[in-house]
């Protein structure tokens, strides 16, 4: 293929049936994987966690009730929605009014203790930060933008937009706004949750979101192993393959979008990864919704549109400067993966073999 180095491209093909290797190569080579490395996050998370988890977002109440006088401070406590938005943030303010109170003497307080102060990925270029992802935290709100720009403090622009959520509805607030913590025994006034995760993946590996895949991560790590930091995340995610039985020779996980220098994954990874999700009956269909469809829906709705192959192909794509690559599902029959890398690599060729690939795996007669 031209403009594509073969040393650096690698590709597999198995029958989901028969589990039949019928093409191979370069299967266990370590390489660069673009954001087909979304899909061992995606894994975890449903093995893990569940597809019908939903992630918190509390409000807490720090002080005591006078009549209509709230004597302290609310805190609002993130736990890594990266879906939360204004409109829920109104929801609270409304629920708080509902209370019957009308004035905070003290301050509106944002809790980001969920996640580390780590904005980025590790391994990211500097030209990632808010250009690829907003800033990373556990209390981020309509992914932090703040009249037309990117906030770089999430956690206080969130807690000023609940200021001002609670002044539409009638409550003053005496304070202003800062980075802080409710006292152990602070009640709950009341939360909102995100959607299912079955849905929030559907951003994730349809349109390759990278700021969902990140705090997801994060999350992850939070919820499994304690510490709300993508190495924490990082380290779920390869034991939760390690212990499914995938392949881990020469797989790396710094992050989840698959933006880090540092990732790299074999397509024998990925092509296990998709045959043990395909073969897990509660999981298949659920995995299967997340992904992008040829010529239909997310990364893939203006590719692979020809009549043999459109509507028949469920992958997730990836794309970098040094990176292309296509991983998924061909006429529900096969499974496969294609990496290629570059310095820096010819996406236009790149993609074109990719395609030829899955076409010639749409048009190959069951066995």
């Amino acid at each position: 293929m031209p403009h594509v180095d073969l040393s650096q491209a690698a590709a597999v093909a198995i029958d989901l049936r028969t589990g039949e290797v019928l093409y191979e190569r370069n299967a266990l080579r370590a390489l660069a994987p673009a954001s087909t490395e979304k899909l061992t996050l995606s894994y975890a998370l449903l093995v893990r966690l569940g597809p019908g988890y939903r992630i918190r977002t509390d409000l807490l109440a720090d002080g005591a009730a006078e009549g209509d006088t709230w004597r302290g401070n609310l805190v609002l406590k993130g736990y890594g929605d990266p879906t939360l938005t204004k409109w829920d943030l109104r929801a609270l303010a409304r629920s708080v009014s509902t209370l019957g109170i009308r004035r905070i003497t003290g301050s509106v307080l944002a809790d980001e203790s969920y996640y580390d102060a780590r904005r980025v990925g590790r391994g990211w270029k500097p030209s990632y930060y808010i250009t690829e992802s907003a800033p990373l935290s556990a209390l981020v709100v309509d992914r932090a933008r703040v009249g037309g720009r990117t906030s770089t403090r999430p956690a206080l622009a969130a807690a000023e937009k609940l200021r001002a959520a609670l002044k539409a509805y009638g409550v003053s607030v005496a304070g202003g706004v800062a980075l802080g913590r409710a006292s152990p025994n602070a009640p709950r006034i009341v939360r909102t949750s995100s959607a299912p995760l079955a849905r929030i993946l559907h951003a994730v590996n349809g349109d390759s979101d990278n700021f969902t895949a990140e705090m997801l991560l994060k999350h992850l790590g939070a919820a499994v192993r304690g510490k709300g930091t993508s190495d924490a995340g990082a380290a779920a995610v390869t034991d939760a393959l390690r212990e499914a039985g995938i392949p881990l020779d020469g797989v790396r996980i710094a992050d989840a979008s698959g933006l880090s220098l540092l990732d790299r994954l074999t397509v024998r990874t990925l092509a296990d990864l998709l045959a043990t999700s395909w073969h897990d009956r509660a999981l298949r269909g659920i995995f299967l919704a997340t992904l992008a469809v040829s010529g239909r829906r997310g990364t893939l709705d203006d590719r692979l549109r020809g009549r043999a192959v459109a509507g028949k192909v469920f992958a997730k794509t990836g794309t970098t400067s040094r990176a292309s690559a296509l991983a998924g599902y061909v006429n529900g029959r096969y499974a496969f993966a294609v990496l290629q890398n570059g310095s820096p690599v010819s996406w236009w060729w790149a993609r074109y073999a990719q395609d030829r690939f899955v076409t010639v795996l749409a048009k190959t007669p069951a066995g």
